[in-house]
């Protein structure tokens, strides 16, 4: 599959949401968009490239972007980023905010909400710790249908059994039906907001955690580098932001470094002591 309309959709998905693709990549639109084409009772996914670059309705091209979106989630994801949340971040930065007793937490590129409950419960599970504390946790994603089911905080049975002990399941779950719904305690914890990382920072405010992981592999150089550049501006001098196992700031941007002897954790260059250093 290729040609004008083809190359058409690569352009558009690149501007729209980072994601390269090219003629190899051809497969992979083709599978995804192909259930956009059937519900639109189109005859396959060349005549609904053909409709995009003829001039399709809005919903339709974001209905479309959304497809060719990676959603893949699951509680406790990778597990290590956040045994170092629970040991390492969070009794740090409780003891340097004593004074404003308040955390901010991003979670970007939240897909179906698992991530951000997963913080949640570890920040629930630290009790008298964060007694008293404000805590804001901000989860975003630029789908809307995935923002919607993070919402509701339903998952099935598969979905739970991929990440959650079963002391986490009885504690934070309640059987609905065939699915399992998360607590009220855990929904009223998070703020799930539409976001294309593409369009910066602005609105957002300052975090003193950001998890942006398994997103930034999409990405090409120069966007990698606007996205790490604007977090860093998000973030304080002792902020910590968790990249995916795959990704990397090496070559990509100066202004975010690795913690030394902590795999995935970051931290925002200190400018003051590389002028002085």
């Amino acid at each position: 599959m290729t040609g004008p309309d083809y190359d058409h959709f690569c352009r558009l998905a690149r501007e729209r949401s980072g994601l390269v693709l090219t003629p190899a990549k051809a497969y992979l639109v083709s599978g995804r968009l192909e259930p956009v084409a059937r519900a639109e009772k189109l005859a396959g996914v060349p005549e609904l490239l053909a409709h995009l670059r003829s001039g399709a309705p809005e919903a339709l091209v974001q209905s479309c972007i959304d497809a060719m979106a990676t959603h893949e989630s699951y509680f406790f994801r990778d597990g290590t980023p956040f045994e170092q949340l629970t040991t390492c971040v969070l009794p740090a930065l409780i003891a340097a905010r004593q004074g404003s007793r308040s955390l901010r937490i991003w979670c970007a590129a939240c897909s179906s909400g698992q991530e951000p409950y997963s913080i949640a419960m570890i920040l629930q599970e630290m009790g008298a710790r964060l007694a008293g504390w404000r805590i804001e946790i901000i989860a975003t994603d630029m789908s809307e249908p995935v923002l919607n089911k993070a919402r509701s905080g339903l998952y099935n049975e598969f979905e739970v059994k991929r990440g959650l002990s079963p002391e986490r399941l009885a504690r934070w779950f309640k059987p609905q039906g065939t699915s399992w719904q998360v607590s009220p305690t855990l929904q009223q914890m998070v703020q799930f907001k539409p976001h294309n990382l593409l369009k910066g920072t602005t609105g957002l405010g300052m975090f003193d955690i950001i998890f942006c992981r398994n997103v930034l592999i999409y990405f090409d150089v120069e966007h990698k580098r606007q996205i790490l550049e604007q977090i860093g501006r998000s973030m304080p001098s002792d902020g910590a932001l968790f990249l995916g196992s795959a990704e990397t700031v090496l070559g990509v941007t100066t202004t975010i470094e690795s913690t030394p002897g902590v795999r995935g954790l970051y931290r925002k260059v200190d400018t003051h002591l590389a002028k002085t250093g």
